[in-house]
């Protein structure tokens, strides 16, 4: 007999059943595609619910605003349906570039999570090639760099002698080296332009950043992949071209990797000049024919995984953009509505199939970052499950979202696909209405270059 039996329409790797899963001490250790096999001293039985492997969201910034963290975020992603999140670098104010901030955030997760996270490393703008094997073996789950220089010390752009660096140690320690890929001078150089002219308007965003920026600098990392083996990531592409260029380089040998985060699917740059600084990302919005080349690029097989880009900017931060875009804040938060989105955009409205559409948002990411137990109902993983009754209804309300940012583009947005529940290691954390354990029930999820003799 097991500790649980979860019931429902389970989404396997290649196929979908209305079956069980029997779970025993947080691990999936059966799957029955006939229900009332297996028997359990706990049911939960979803009826005709889509049961999904736990979600993953990769790409997610806890700390960029520090008065977010864990708790609000983890909280936010449990009622989203995600299981495990993994947490970006550039944190506020001291970005984990060395091994003691490493391990002091690795404390946070045990203290504050809600749900299961990954830590992401980077290295300081110079001099930070000998912290990469410290949080390799400290269990960084990859190493993400920029660049594009966003703040010098927090968001440095890497000078390219020492991107090499990086990837030749990566590639000893077989860590993926993920980037933001814009081209800095290009950018940098057009905004000033542009202050000087008094051309503040919400569009100098986006013409600041055209396409150019975004896929020249994905040719730079791709080339230098391509010399130095290492595993690449190109986090948030916003153009087909940069997966065209993707495409070619992997018919090339290169092992790379590519995401698409879920505003660039669903938004146009229409969206800035209607709402400003709320619809203000980095690479910014594009043009409705380079959206549905990314769609196209998506149903294609061309990308390995949907993520958020959560980032939890308050009203402040984004109202000073109002007259002047480039004041504002890049980002917006995601944890708690991308997978329902999605959900409507992806199944209800063009009819992919859910194990397509599992793949992108948890079996892709556990595979790209090769997260053990994770990203599939199979025996032997964590019994992680996301739960979505396909009818439910669902309305986007900015004011009463778990994050503390409660601005979002999406604001008002009706669709179908509502997150009922949430189970991590076989726990329910969210039941559809609240969510249901404390900080600290998630735990550290380590990168596969972990050592065991790194403690705490």
């Amino acid at each position: 007999m097991y500790d649980l039996i979860i019931k429902g329409v389970l989404v396997l790797e290649h196929r979908v059943v209305h079956g069980e899963a029997g779970v025993q001490d947080g691990k999936i250790q059966e799957i029955s595609e006939r229900s009332g096999t297996l028997q359990g001293a706990r049911t939960l039985d979803f009826g005709s619910c889509y049961v999904f492997p736990g979600m993953i969201d990769a790409h997610v910034h806890c700390f960029s605003n520090p008065e977010e963290g864990f708790i609000a975020t983890t909280t936010a992603a449990a009622a989203g349906g995600i299981t495990t999140v993994l947490d970006m670098p550039y944190d506020v104010p001291d970005p984990i570039t060395r091994i003691d901030r490493f391990l002091d955030k690795r404390k946070r997760v045990a203290a504050e999570a809600i749900v299961d996270v990954g830590l992401w490393a980077s290295i300081a703008k110079s001099g930070g090639i000998d912290q990469i094997a410290p949080m390799a073996e400290a269990g960084a789950i990859a190493f993400k760099m920029s660049t594009f220089e966003t703040d010098a010390y927090r968001f440095p752009s890497i000078p390219d002698s020492d991107i090499i660096k990086a990837m030749e140690k990566l590639e000893t320690l077989g860590l993926r080296a993920a980037f933001h890929a814009e081209n800095s001078e290009l950018i940098h150089e057009a905004i000033r332009e542009r202050q000087t002219q008094g051309r503040k308007h919400n569009r100098s965003h986006s013409d600041t950043r055209p396409p150019v920026t975004e896929t020249s600098a994905v040719l730079k990392v791709l080339e230098f992949a391509y010399w130095t083996g290492v595993k690449l990531h190109i986090v948030h592409a916003s153009h087909p071209r940069s997966i065209e260029l993707i495409s070619l380089f992997r018919k090339m040998g290169v092992d790379v990797t590519v995401e698409i985060c879920f505003p660039h699917l669903l938004l146009d740059a229409g969206a800035l000049d209607r709402l400003g600084p709320k619809a203000k990302i980095n690479p910014p919005l594009r043009e409705p024919q380079d959206v549905s080349g990314l769609w196209e690029k998506l149903c294609g097989g061309q990308v390995d995984m949907i993520a958020s880009d959560h980032a939890p900017w308050g009203a402040i931060r984004k109202a000073i953009g109002s007259g002047d875009i480039f004041r504002a804040a890049s980002g917006m938060p995601g944890v708690e509505f991308m997978v329902p989105l999605l959900f409507d955009q992806c199944i209800v409205r063009r009819g992919i199939s859910a194990v397509q559409f599992a793949r992108w948002l948890s079996g892709g990411p556990a595979e790209t970052y090769r997260i053990p137990g994770k990203g599939r109902i199979a025996s032997g993983y964590d019994a992680d499950f996301t739960v979505i009754d396909s009818a439910a209804p669902w309305k986007i309300d900015e004011t009463r979202l778990r994050s503390h940012s409660r601005l979002t583009p999406f604001h008002g947005y009706e669709g179908k696909g509502r997150v009922v529940h949430t189970i991590v290691r076989g726990t329910s954390v969210f039941n559809g209405e609240e969510v249901l354990v404390q900080p600290g029930f998630g735990q550290f999820v380590a990168g596969q270059a972990m050592k065991k003799e790194v403690l705490l």
